[in-house]
């Protein structure tokens, strides 16, 4: 926790009077115009650099050259069927990466597009699993300004020029436009969910502009969180003598992203609805059989606010209005006629042609007085469908239905309920802005860092059934064979306390006859029901528990790395998730408990090896949910055999013991607990000499996939000690003594092997190997205890060793490198030289270092917790870093060049906020004691719950009520 006022330091702070004048945020003191005090911010004419790119070393290629064969092939392969493979570094971007992200616009899981704090719309995710960086510069804001004398006119695309995409050459597109905007006194400043772009004086040097963006991302609140809107909200002042009539202007492409405009049969529909909201329709025909689109931007007309449309006008000469003719009436007429509101739906776009659409709000602003003008963007794509599997609706058609037509309603609604929405953002983040101890940078990158929960792929479907079963026309070769699929779910009841178990057959494709099968214990098996019991079951529960239904959620490991939820790397991102949006992190961890009681036969090729398993092993944790069948074909991830890693049950039990004692959710306990014993049991086939601890396999079986691990390690090792800690205090609280009792005798044994193996006086070794880095000083070595002290369990050691791994993790991996200044490398030698056995310990990995951060603050080291994490920020937020804002990648190298953008792991700044305010219901749990007396034998992890057992259980759920158990040593 952190205690009294050590960081007042003004090191990485940006009050914004450094970006605005004081007079002009002395005239935006109201209604939310201004900037706020703390936030990320960036001048509009800063250069946008291109980035660099991670490139491995001859060494390194020489070693993965089988592995880059096998990928090849495969990335070849899937292409032949129309799918891109999870990982496929072979295929780039015809768009660089450039440092000109800003935050993106949406709320959670309804696809998202991102928009560069220059004012650019760009990277598209409409479509799961697929991004599109690239700008579509028709999409802009541009302001027309005259004023009663006639002698000034001023017309701007509120945008600088220097952007890419951009013509120069003066034709009928968007090259015609005025492109005037210097940006050298224009800001942007951005704490998510909102960004605001400061226009102090230009183009007009008497009128001051504020623009805020708002979308729906607010803590708890399951409903507007969904809505895929944002909300534009202009502020204007003018402060010059005369009046001035001022137009704004806001133009959108019918689009997804990339060429999707040139595919044809688009259709723009003019609309005027309640509450004086009109605009535009923009109903998009996506390629390749996606679900349509319907884009809505619209304006809010008011008594002094005066609202036109053009429906249509195209890039090029052909269509009867083009962009440069557009422009024109604009410079002229200041708006656009009325009677375009009568035009219709327009004739659909031909092949090859873009079409676009605008809305223009004018006002008259007199000497000295405001103005707000207020615009909302909002797509609508009902369903989503993955390429091998079922369709689904995304959440937010709970409330808004299944028609595209919805734009016109979340248009609407974002229009008349952003007020509340700010307020309700105001809310949770001022503590936070307000608290004094709390570095500027700090305040600000935590708010920021969150972006990835929209801008990551994300996924939020109204319900588990599919909307419908949709036949897949792009199945391989060998996945043509139709297999039946068992899935068997054992389900406690908590109202009638009985447990049931649902038995449902439906079509799978899969190479072997094997299936997925999800095998509960038969001991808790009381009735087997047919699926139209299963489906029934499931509507009678969301009629009893609406309340709670939010549905089920997925987010990409990163946009670089296709795939749903990967679990090693929610292990660092899943406290964001746990702290504001509790009842999804609960719903993930359910997720994944049926999954651990799942299996796969299906025949699956390992690529680092070129050796054969099944895609999921029962009492495996699977590294994911899927790729283009999420939640039906698990383990999209194939360059090792995950079943044989040693950190996914661990990591598995320690999330959901952790939920399970923040949420006091004793129902949820009650309901995963199974998996969790499965989990365990799993896992003591890697104890190979039988001191209680599990040893690594030679090979990289954990999350850093490409560093080799020897015996037993200290980042696999430590996350089983509190594992077993975590089990033996759930045990207890679900009422399963001997399980308890059995983890305290095998934590016993475990952790004096541990230390007795890797122990050296100061930090605990990589592995307990003999090879060139095993002597290694890991980042990560004790993961485990970051876990256990967030979950308010006793010290795996004791502090003195804690605080020596930590000082010795700080003073090397993190002060050795640039002096502190780029986070903390994965892998150092005690010489002082980085570990650069492989790609991954010679990089420094962001979510690590925020975790590792996380773990000092819990061991009392804020000092040193802040200054490692600052080395994140420096590197890749602040001005002198690599431009990683809004897209941090999984790691960069010494000379700060990216592997993997926009990914989960740095989430884990969300882990620092959990340590510095650790929920009451943790701080206040009694402690049991993990050397209490052993009251059985050692016995095996072999044990099943019987039937009456679980009734005991289910019946605790309804007398344990929120306390909770802890163990302490």
């Amino acid at each position: 926790m952190v205690t009294g006022n050590i960081f007042h330091c003004r090191k990485n702070s940006w009050p914004p009077e450094e970006y605005v004048s004081r007079h002009t945020l002395h005239l935006f003191d109201f209604d939310s115009a201004g900037p706020p005090k703390h936030a990320w911010r960036r001048r509009l004419n800063s250069h946008a650099n291109i980035l660099k790119e991670f490139s491995i070393t001859f060494m390194e290629a020489i070693k993965m050259v089988r592995l880059g064969i096998r990928l090849w092939s495969y990335v070849r392969e899937e292409a032949s069927h129309g799918r891109k493979a999870p990982i496929d570094p072979f295929t780039r971007e015809s768009c660089k990466p450039s440092a000109s992200q800003g935050v993106p616009l949406g709320g959670m899981g309804s696809g998202s597009i991102s928009r560069g704090f220059r004012g650019e719309f760009r990277q598209w995710q409409i479509v799961p699993g697929t991004c599109d960086s690239s700008p579509v510069m028709a999409n802009q804001f541009s302001i027309f300004v005259s004023r009663d004398s006639g002698n000034k006119k001023y017309a701007s695309v509120l945008a600088p020029g220097q952007h890419e995409g951009l013509g120069k050459a003066r034709d009928e597109g968007i090259s015609s436009w005025g492109w005037n905007l210097s940006g050298q006194h224009s800001t942007y400043h951005a704490l998510f969910p909102r960004a605001w772009t400061i226009y102090d004086g230009e183009p007009d040097p008497e009128l001051k502009v504020s623009c805020r963006q708002i979308s729906p991302f607010i803590p708890h609140n399951y409903k507007e969180t969904s809505l895929p809107t944002a909300v534009f909200v202009y502020t204007l002042v003018n402060t010059g003598r005369e009046r001035a009539k001022v137009s704004l202007l806001f133009t959108w492409a019918n689009s997804i992203g990339g060429v999707s405009h040139l595919s044809g049969d688009h259709v723009n529909e003019p609309f005027i609805g309640e509450d004086g909201v009109s605009g535009v329709l923009l109903h998009h025909k996506t390629a390749k059989g996606n679900p349509p689109v319907t884009f809505a931007i619209a304006a809010c007309e008011t008594q002094n606010v005066n609202v036109t449309v053009l429906p249509c006008f195209g890039l090029t000469e052909g269509r009867s209005v083009t962009a440069r003719q557009m422009w024109d009436k604009m410079m002229q007429d200041g708006q656009f006629d009325r009677q375009n509101f009568n035009s219709g739906p327009s004739m659909p776009s031909s092949p090859g042609e873009t079409l676009c659409a605008a809305v223009s709000a004018s006002a008259w602003v007199e000497p000295h007085g405001k103005c707000t003008i207020a615009f909302s963007l909002a797509w609508s794509s009902p369903k989503i469908k993955f390429l091998k599997g079922s369709s689904y609706h995304r959440r937010y058609t709970k409330f808004y239905g299944t028609s595209e037509r919805a734009a016109l309603n979340l248009a609407h609604d974002a229009l008349t309920n952003y007020k509340r929405w700010e307020e309700e953002i105001e809310k949770w983040q001022s503590p936070i802005l307000n608290d004094q101890r709390l570095p500027e940078w700090y305040k600000f990158t935590l708010f920021n860092e969150l972006y990835f929960l929209v801008a990551g792929g994300t996924v939020w479907i109204d319900s588990s059934l599919p909307s419908t079963n949709v036949k897949n026309d792009q199945d391989s070769p060998e996945d043509a064979q139709r297999v039946d699929v068992k899935v068997t779910e054992a389900e406690v009841n908590h109202r009638h306390t009985t447990i049931s178990e649902y038995s449902t057959t439906s079509g799978c494709n899969g190479s072997t006859g094997d299936g997925l099968k999800n095998n509960s214990d038969p001991a808790v098996t009381q009735n087997k029901r047919n699926s139209n019991n299963l489906s029934e079951h499931f509507k009678w529960q969301d009629q009893l528990d609406d309340y709670d239904d939010v549905g089920r959620f997925l987010y990409l490991e990163g946009v670089e790395y296709i795939m749903w939820n990967t679990y090693d790397v929610h292990f660092y991102a899943s406290f964001a998730l746990l702290g504001l949006f509790p009842k999804i992190e609960l719903n993930i961890q359910r997720d994944f408990a049926k999954a651990v009681l799942s299996e796969d036969g299906r025949r699956v090729k390992f690529l680092a090896e070129g050796n054969y398993g099944i895609r999921k092993v029962r009492g495996a944790v699977p590294h994911d949910l899927g790729t283009h069948d999420p939640w039906n074909e698990m383990n999209a991830y194939n360059i090792h055999d995950t079943s044989k890693w040693k950190d996914l049950n661990p990591k598995f039990v320690l999330q959901v013991y952790r939920d399970f004692a923040a949420t006091g959710d004793m129902q949820f306990g009650v309901d995963v607990w199974p998996a969790v014993r499965t989990a365990m049991e799993y896992m003591e086939q890697f104890d190979r000499d039988d001191d209680g601890l599990i040893e690594n396999d030679g090979f990289p079986d954990q999350t850093y996939d490409a560093w080799t691990v020897h015996g037993v390690s200290a980042y696999c090792g430590c996350l089983w000690l509190a594992a077993l800690q975590a089990a033996a205090a759930m045990a207890e609280q679900i009422g399963d003594r001997f399980f308890a009792e059995t983890c305290k005798t095998k934590f016993c044994t475990a952790k004096s092997a541990f230390e007795k193996k890797l122990w050296n006086g100061s930090y605990f070794k990589y592995d307990s190997g003999s090879s060139s880095n095993s002597k290694s000083i890991q980042a990560d070595q004790l993961a485990g205890q970051w876990y256990t002290a967030s979950s308010g369990l006793a010290p795996l050691f004791d502090e003195l060793k804690i605080r020596s791994a930590l000082q010795k993790i700080y003073d090397f991996n993190v002060m050795k490198v640039k002096g502190g200044r780029m986070g903390a490398v994965n892998g150092m030698h005690l010489n002082g030289k980085v570990d650069e056995t492989c790609m991954q310990s010679r990089e420094i990995w962001t979510g690590v270092t925020y975790a590792v951060a996380a773990n000092m603050i819990l061991a009392g080291m804020e000092k040193e917790a802040f200054a490692t994490a600052e080395g994140i920020f420096i590197a890749g937020w602040s001005e002198e870093g690599f431009g990683y804002w809004f897209q941090t990648p999984e790691a960069w190298t010494m000379d700060g060049h990216f592997r993997s953008l926009i990914y989960m792991r740095p989430l884990a700044i969300w882990g620092m906020q959990w340590a510095l305010s650790i929920p009451k219901a943790i701080l206040d749990a009694p402690k049991v004691n993990m050397m209490d007396k052993i009251l059985i034998s050692p016995a095996t992890f072999s044990l099943s719950l019987t039937e009456t057992g679980v009734r005991k259980i289910a019946n605790k759920a309804k007398c344990f009520g929120n306390s909770v158990l802890h163990c302490a040593c």
